[in-house]
């Protein structure tokens, strides 16, 4: 089986400048980042016939919206049969879905796909600072959370570290290992916002955010946008890229979206999401190359190593003891461009755009070695999470 009946390909990629309180906003990053990735899959704007973005026109504070879908229309003049946006839906790429059904349905050729954000500078401008001062009545899931001083994901996600811990053994230090990975990495990548090196002793003894999160568990807010181009098969003929096929998707949720009632609280929607997608395909974890695995915080690429079955539930600690599992030359590198922790959170888009460079064997220093055919992207944590398969055609 197929995604789509394997009608639907990505054809090209583009990221803008990439950085901490660059001055831009978030339109101009994602209009540079268009430019891109229309370029490199070799078309013109007149050949775009569709457009997606995530999140869409939503109310948020800090940059989360760097752009809309509309912004980037109109600063091209495209002429569009379909656009969508949208909130956070399937772990972020639940839009970049809906173009692959677009595309494999006829509705649109090219869909043009999208997220900007400008967290960093915004932030800096106090504008964070001056939301948080605002004196307004908590609503919804918040009142409930924020009388015991849990404002943020970080406490949730860190309660849900705290379980899985207790029931299974995992330590800070074998999470440690996957952060220490993840700025090796971040090395290698020019784009990345911290490339030096970290040490255990450093990570251990950085300041504590909620426990047993600290400091370098949590992603660095950063200016940038991605753009990805999903076409049509038949459409893609004579392009400037080897099509990568959307082989499996996932995005199954089958408990209730709340970040604290599930059954089993040593899993997310991960498991949920992960477990759509192996049912539709007959490929298997065995068959993925490698791997780029969300990590807003770092208990969540835990989650999406034991969702996908590169080990038994409650086995991950065992897993990430052993660095030659997921080391950019071990048998599955993970996150080899550094991921949020120390590239900057591009959130869902960054992973995506690392696994097409490559399996285009376009990402220079930081280049897995090995031949590469299969990618596995986990995106979202909490109550929301996709995934998908991306294959290599030639």
């Amino acid at each position: 089986m197929t995604f789509v009946d394997n009608r639907a390909v990505i054809t090209g990629i583009g990221q803008s400048q990439i950085g901490r309180r660059i001055g831009r906003t978030g339109i101009d990053l994602a209009l540079e980042a268009t430019a891109r990735a229309v370029e490199h899959a070799g078309l013109s704007f007149d050949d775009i016939d569709g457009i997606a973005s995530y999140p869409g026109p939503v109310s948020a504070e800090g940059g989360f919206v760097g752009a809309t879908t509309h912004d980037v229309r109109d600063a091209f003049g495209m002429r569009t049969r379909w656009h969508v946006s949208g909130v956070e839906t399937s772990g972020q790429i639940g839009t970049l879905l809906d173009a692959a059904a677009a595309v494999a349905s006829g509705r649109a050729n090219h869909v043009l796909c999208f997220r900007s954000v400008w967290e960093a500078t915004a932030q800096a401008s106090g504008r964070a600072a001056a939301l948080a001062g605002k004196q307004t009545r908590a609503s919804g899931h918040a009142e409930f959370r924020l009388p015991f001083g849990a404002a943020s994901p970080a406490n949730w996600i860190g309660m849900y570290a705290q379980r899985y811990m207790h029931d299974f053994g995992l330590t800070r230090e074998q999470i440690g290992k996957l952060v220490i990975n993840s700025r090796s990495n971040a090395a290698l990548n020019p784009n990345a916002i911290y490339r030096d090196p970290m040490t255990m002793d450093d990570y251990l003894n950085a300041r504590m955010v909620s426990w047993p999160l600290g400091l370098y568990d949590c992603d660095v807010p950063a200016d940038g946008a991605t753009a990805i181009i999903v076409s049509r098969r038949e459409a893609a003929e004579g392009l400037s890229n080897a099509p990568l096929s959307i082989a499996a998707a996932g995005a199954g949720l089958y408990e209730r979206h709340t970040w604290d009632q599930r059954n089993d609280l040593t899993t997310m929607a991960s498991h949920d999401a992960a477990a759509s997608m192996w049912e539709t395909t007959d490929l298997t974890p065995a068959d993925v190359d490698f791997a780029t695995l969300y990590d807003g915080f770092s208990y969540l690429t835990t989650q999406w190593i034991e969702a996908l079955g590169f080990t038994e539930h409650g086995k991950v600690g065992a897993f990430l003891d052993d660095e030659d599992n997921y080391r950019i030359d071990g048998k599955l590198p993970i996150n080899p461009h550094g991921g949020q922790l120390s590239a900057g959170r591009l959130h869902g888009y960054g992973f995506l755009h690392e696994a097409c460079a490559q399996l285009w064997r376009e990402a220079g220093d930081r280049q897995i070695k090995k031949d590469l055919e299969i990618a596995a992207v986990g995106i979202g944590g909490g109550p929301e999470a996709g995934c998908m398969l991306l294959r290599r055609d030639s």
